[in-house]
């Protein structure tokens, strides 16, 4: 009996939840060793099921980073990373293109489509909805620019499409290879591919920047962000803009959490009221987040 009253008022609590959120645009981001999981996928693919069919408009992008390393092994090839973003050539461009739409993005459709939701994979072999432009880092000691190959920055999301296919129903699934758009400062390039790798954690902000989503959240492999580099246990549950400058500046948050970090503070700053940070390993984290008062992993605001 108290674990049926338990059952109910779990769901009475919900309810409050489902229908404010009815409607409402939520952008999630799946990366890490949730990944290398079929079995914990699949769990996360049905709570992501759950949500569509009570009414919220959910938006996967997603990663493959893992993936794509392994099938650059097993062609011969060495991943090399500057700065934390994956060098890419137009062989390695190749590769990751092939492994994010052909295997990941077909997985994570095949498999939302299995539990009756109506999921449409959308990447640069079909109709891709992120415009980039290629980018470059630079040495902070020489300030020399550092070519990256074909990596981009997004400067442009397809709200309009993304935006009709959730009010129709539809639960996109976004691979981070975009479409490339050309400068005039470019030099030319015969062997452009017209497509641009980029970080699917950016990816994940831009989207919910272009939609105004209700919320943002970037499941990973971490409880949340951490606020010290001693105490493994000290994980925050909310911080604003000011608090994280610190950390960053402190070293606490570094290269791994960066990327994730800035694109939650770019989301909220486009007015996406409230971003999350969450370990996606947790089974049903996802619900526990949106539809309890507890929430899990760390709360990013502004103020």
């Amino acid at each position: 009996m108290d674990v049926a009253i338990a059952k109910a008022a779990a769901l009475i609590e919900a309810h409050r939840y489902i229908q404010s959120f009815s409607g409402k645009v939520v952008v999630v981001k799946v990366g890490g060793s949730i990944q290398e999981d079929d079995e914990r996928m699949r769990a996360l693919l049905t709570d992501v099921a759950f949500m569509s069919g009570v009414g919220m408009q959910p938006i996967i992008v997603h990663g493959g980073g893992k993936s794509i390393t392994e099938a650059m092994t097993k062609a011969g090839l060495k991943a090399k990373f500057i700065q934390g973003r994956r060098y890419t050539d137009k062989a390695t461009l190749e590769i990751a293109e092939n492994v994010l739409v052909n295997d990941v993005n077909k997985f994570l459709v095949d498999n939302l489509n299995a539990s009756g939701s109506r999921a449409i994979g959308l990447h640069s072999l079909g109709s891709c909805v992120l415009i980039a432009e290629r980018m470059g880092l630079f040495d902070q000691q020489t300030r020399e620019r550092i070519d990256l190959g074909f990596v981009g920055n997004i400067v442009e999301v397809n709200a309009v499409l993304l935006r009709a296919l959730c009010d129709d129903g539809y639960i996109p699934v976004i691979a981070p290879v975009a479409m490339g758009r050309r400068r005039p400062t470019d030099p030319p390039d015969p062997d452009d591919p017209g497509k641009l790798n980029v970080n699917a954690d950016t990816a994940a902000g831009h989207v919910a920047a272009a939609l105004k989503a209700e919320k943002l959240v970037m499941l990973s492999d971490t409880h949340g962000i951490r606020t010290s580099s001693e105490d493994p246990d000290a994980y925050a549950s909310t911080l604003t803009k000011s608090q994280i400058d610190k950390l960053v500046r402190a070293g606490v948050i570094g290269e791994g959490m960066l990327p994730k970090v800035d694109a939650c503070l770019n989301a909220l700053i486009a007015g996406v009221p409230k971003a999350h940070i969450i370990d996606g390993r947790i089974p049903h984290s996802l619900l526990l987040e949106i539809y309890t008062d507890e929430g899990i992993g760390t709360q990013i605001t502004l103020h």
